[in-house]
């Protein structure tokens, strides 16, 4: 039998060892399999995260207005508050003054209570102690009275910025203003506010009137004065000597 009249042997695909057919590796499974593919695809996918999260960022940020750094607008609110530049002309103009009495007419007022100081003699000490229930503390400024009971003006001891404008639980409506060289003049127990926070005083200007308080009600109508030097309370009769 010749080659031409052999029957021709159909060719079967290779069979596996389960009996089914063999299929052969793609070149994807075969560059899968590759140790190095994996932690390479891993980069390239973290690459490419942080490049859209770069881009996503950039057009978050808001544009500024050059030149506007003072603006600030309220969240909530249609209000636009400006900065104002705070200027300290007259608390450097205080270091030329001397401290003056916190009232008009201080003729016609009386120190009830004085400033404590140590070096003073017992009975100086004992009269410039604070009585608060059954605790005695001493007295850090004046305490000026009039005869009438009548409220008083008060104004600025020395040119200088108010810092503090308070209504405190105790100690009644507070001032506090600053002045050249680290000192605050404080006036306490007014009735009467007539300044703000920030606003420059001339010395001598009115600022409130004098009242009362809780913690020297026995005072009634006067005002509690103090002054103080790098956040110490230092006797103002000092100063007003010179």
């Amino acid at each position: 039998m010749n080659d031409q009249n052999k029957p021709k042997l159909k060719e079967e695909s290779p069979k596996t060892a389960m009996g089914g057919t063999a299929v052969k590796p793609s070149a994807w499974r075969k560059l899968l399999s590759k140790k190095w593919v994996a932690p390479a695809a891993f980069v390239a996918a973290a690459a490419i995260i942080v490049t859209l999260m770069w881009i996503y960022r950039g057009t978050e940020e808001t544009p500024t207005t050059a030149g506007n750094d003072s603006l600030e607008i309220t969240e909530g609110t249609d209000e636009v508050a400006l900065e104002t530049p705070v200027d300290d002309t007259l608390e450097v103009a205080s270091s030329n003054e001397t401290l003056q009495w916190p009232v008009v007419n201080r003729s016609e007022l009386t120190v009830a209570t004085p400033f404590y100081e140590a070096t003073a003699s017992n009975e100086e000490r004992q009269a410039a102690m604070v009585q608060t229930g059954n605790t005695f503390t001493p007295h850090t400024g004046l305490d000026l009275t009039s005869a009438d009971e009548k409220p008083f003006d008060v104004v600025a001891a020395l040119s200088g910025r108010v810092i503090v404008v308070d209504k405190h639980p105790i100690n009644g409506n507070v001032i506090e203003i600053k002045h050249a060289d680290g000192i605050v003049t404080v006036y306490q127990s007014l009735s009467e506010v007539q300044v703000k926070v920030n606003e420059e005083v001339k010395q001598g200007s009115l600022i409130g009137k004098s009242g009362r308080s809780e913690i020297e009600k026995e005072y009634g109508n006067h005002l509690h004065f103090e002054v103080r030097q790098n956040g110490t309370s230092i006797n103002p009769n000092t100063l007003l000597e010179q």
